[in-house]
């Protein structure tokens, strides 16, 4: 069984900063479980992963400048809430555990204020150590000491995050005026406590305290249980460097993903990405956020392209183990190559529309054909709308059913669809193509089907989580990206997976039917890496 949870969400806004299968101490109450049988494998081909949505206890003044003690304090408050969550996981049988980003020191500091809770951090590839076993090796490594002997304790891998320093000298023309280095940093430890590698964050969310590293860091890691495994932090997932790169040059199939991510509706929640790229790319993603239900922070996961365990609470202050079996292997969905004999009457007729050959359907008494290159747009107004900061055009999506398009620059997206029952909800299908550019600047290509705020055409694109409108449908468009990552989310922050994905005829496009409760959204996002 797969236990799948989703909690309660509120109004969520944008801040700057930063198989045969059982989960395991699924948390109850105001979450979900939903189970899906699964065919049985036998126990090898997977692995038990762990990641914990962390409430971590922060400064109350982040501006303020303190002490080494003083930083180690409150630091060490929150790495006894670690040790707790590795010794629960341990007695669960975790091979690996994955904490989130900004979890042991906070948030919101200046690049002097921080300093007091910075470790040193000594190259992995250069100095092989063991920070519990050598405690007295290097000065300023009393958080590195402690995270090393929690990996050692619980004989697990562990991922966490920590600023660290690293002292440069005036020759570098890259060395702050200061005179060191400081980086967002990821640290993994191997089940003996040994320092495996670290990765320093490349694209910096808007984060004074640190510097974006002179060079890209590719970090791989090899664990017994399951081979290699990528790494990257919280807005990397949004760019190429590191992580295209990383599953594209160095065959990774797990990523460990450290976030302090703060949701935005309706594309870009923390389980929906994860669960998008994970899907999109085929890989197995161990994903840990923050948890700071006040602001917007919350969304965890272990994502597979077949099946999630998340957990998303808005109402919850409390953290959240999140522990499950993983494939060694993940499945990928069925593409189009592979889905011959799967066809049913609306893939058919999909196929028609994009082939641009009438479509004909009998019933008893006539033959009715409708042009696929007939859009009956004049009933439909064209509007635009304000979503995720970026100016969409949209429709609406009226009736019991229909084929729907709407264009933007050179991105065309199309719906085709049905509803088992109308609902009072307005929906509509948008798109947009062009240069976001609020909050971090990137090219993105998006057809996205969402439901409205309310009844007016301009709540169309505002945040909503709860929805009853359920539909079977095609999405899709002429994407002129390769890199598009399904966004799928419907009512009580549930995620869904695609029934099918892939292109077809020089277009992208994804198909659901049978939704398990209220379509919030559904999109196809894709990311043109060269314009940014």
């Amino acid at each position: 069984m797969v236990s799948i949870m989703s909690g309660a969400s509120s109004k969520l806004a944008l801040f700057l900063f930063g198989c045969y299968v059982a989960a395991l101490g699924a948390h109850t109450g105001k979450h979900r479980v939903a189970e899906h049988r699964m065919a049985e494998h036998h126990v090898a081909e997977y692995y038990v992963a762990a990641v914990y949505e962390h409430q971590s206890i922060l400064s109350p003044d982040p501006l303020a400048l303190t002490s080494r003690k003083q930083a180690l304090e409150l630091m060490n408050q929150n790495l006894d809430i670690y040790e707790q969550q590795v010794m629960a996981a341990a007695q669960k049988g975790v091979q690996i555990i994955v904490f989130p980003e900004d979890g042991i020191h906070g948030f919101n500091f200046t690049r002097t204020s921080i300093y007091p809770f910075l470790d040193f951090m000594p190259s992995p590839r250069l100095v092989r150590w063991n920070p519990c076993l050598e405690p007295h090796r290097f000065n300023d490594t009393e958080v590195l000491q402690r995270l090393s002997c929690m990996a050692l304790r619980g004989e697990m891998f562990l991922v966490a995050n920590l600023g660290t320093k690293q002292p440069c000298h005036s020759s570098d023309p890259g060395c702050p005026n200061d005179g060191r280095y400081q980086f967002n940093t990821n640290v993994v430890f191997s089940s003996n406590g040994t320092l495996v590698d670290r990765y320093r964050k490349h694209n910096l969310y808007f984060e004074a305290a640190f510097d974006t590293p002179p060079k890209v860091d590719y970090i791989t890691f090899d664990t017994p249980f399951a081979g290699k495994f990528g790494i990257f932090t919280c807005f990397d997932i949004l760019f190429f460097e590191p992580g295209i790169s990383l599953l594209r040059d160095f065959k990774v199939k797990h990523i460990v993903h450290p976030t302090a991510w703060m949701n935005q509706l309706p594309l870009l929640a923390a389980i929906q990405i994860q669960h998008g790229f994970a899907i999109a790319l085929g890989i197995n993603m161990l994903a840990a956020n923050i948890h700071h239900p006040s602001l917007g922070m919350t969304g965890s996961g272990i994502h597979t392209p077949l099946q999630s365990f998340w957990h998303h609470d808005m109402e919850n202050p409390r953290g959240h183990l999140i522990v499950a079996q993983v494939a060694k292997n993940p499945l990928g969905l069925i593409g189009t190559e592979n889905a011959t004999g799967k066809m049913g009457p609306s893939h058919a007729k999909f196929l028609k529309i994009l082939a641009g050959d009438p479509y004909c359907e009998k019933d008893a008494h006539e033959v009715h054909c409708e042009g696929a290159a007939k859009w009956n747009m004049d009933a439909l107004p064209l509007f635009h709308s304000e979503m995720m900061y970026d100016n969409f055009t949209l429709v609406p999506v009226w009736g019991k059913e229909g084929h729907l398009r709407v264009c933007a620059n050179g991105l065309c997206c199309y719906l085709l669809y049905q509803r088992p029952d109308l609902s009072t909800e307005l929906y509509a299908l948008g798109v947009f193509d062009g240069l976001h550019t609020v909050h971090g600047t990137y090219y993105v290509q998006v057809c996205a089907l969402v439901k409205c705020g309310g009844l007016g055409l301009d709540t169309c694109g505002q945040e909503i989580t709860e929805a009853t409108g359920k539909f079977e449908f095609h999405l899709w468009g002429n994407f002129s990206t390769s890199y598009i990552f399904p966004l799928f989310l419907t009512s009580g922050m549930t995620l869904e997976i695609p029934d099918q994905m892939g292109w077809e005829n020089d277009h992208y496009f994804m198909r659901k039917s049978g939704l398990s409760s209220g379509l919030v959204t559904a999109a196809l996002y894709g990311r043109l890496y060269d314009r940014d």
